[in-house]
């Protein structure tokens, strides 16, 4: 299987929202609200970074990276998520694809680090760590990661964007 990765253009906004949907129809610990949140990130310009996986043409992936806001004021810090892969190509490396790349490109761009919400063993594999003293509220401390690009961590409550409160 060869996955492209690249940049969204305005032609996957459809594509991008289908797969989301799907990604998360059957997922567990989700009020199914992701491409929502997509679009709302979308709306606001505040996807920093967003990147489809493709096989065939076929958009079969999507990683969101918006700005998050830390209480202590660190700057240049952003927030993964959500990623989405059509259930049918899940556990084929395509969101290990698109997290990668991503990653890639914010460390380039000067971003200072990157938080992520999910499963520790997975965004473990990235680099991605609990960081005491780094905190999302009302969220199970081993869910809550970071990944540093200069092994500096902020101290303080992460915020996400505001989009990540859109239900529709």
């Amino acid at each position: 299987m060869d996955i492209q990765i690249r940049k969204e253009s305005k032609r996957d906004i459809e594509p991008i929202h289908r797969v989301t949907t799907l990604a998360f129809r059957d997922a567990p610990y989700t009020d199914h609200s992701e491409q929502f949140i997509v679009k709302a990130l979308r709306q606001a310009d505040a996807l920093f970074i967003s990147k489809v996986a493709e096989v065939d043409e076929e958009i079969i992936g999507h990683i969101a990276i918006s700005p998050v806001v830390i209480s202590d004021g660190s700057a240049n810090w952003f927030g993964l998520g959500p990623i989405s892969v059509l259930p049918e190509y899940q556990g084929r490396r395509v969101g290990s694809k698109l997290v990668r790349s991503a990653l890639v490109d914010l460390k380039e761009q000067g971003a200072a680090g990157c938080v992520v919400l999910g499963e520790p063993a997975y965004y473990g594999r990235f680099g991605f760590k609990v960081v005491k003293g780094l905190v999302l509220p009302d969220v199970p401390v081993e869910y809550f990661q970071a990944l540093s690009f200069d092994d500096d961590f902020p101290s303080g409550e992460v915020v996400y964007h505001k989009a990540f409160s859109a239900r529709a």
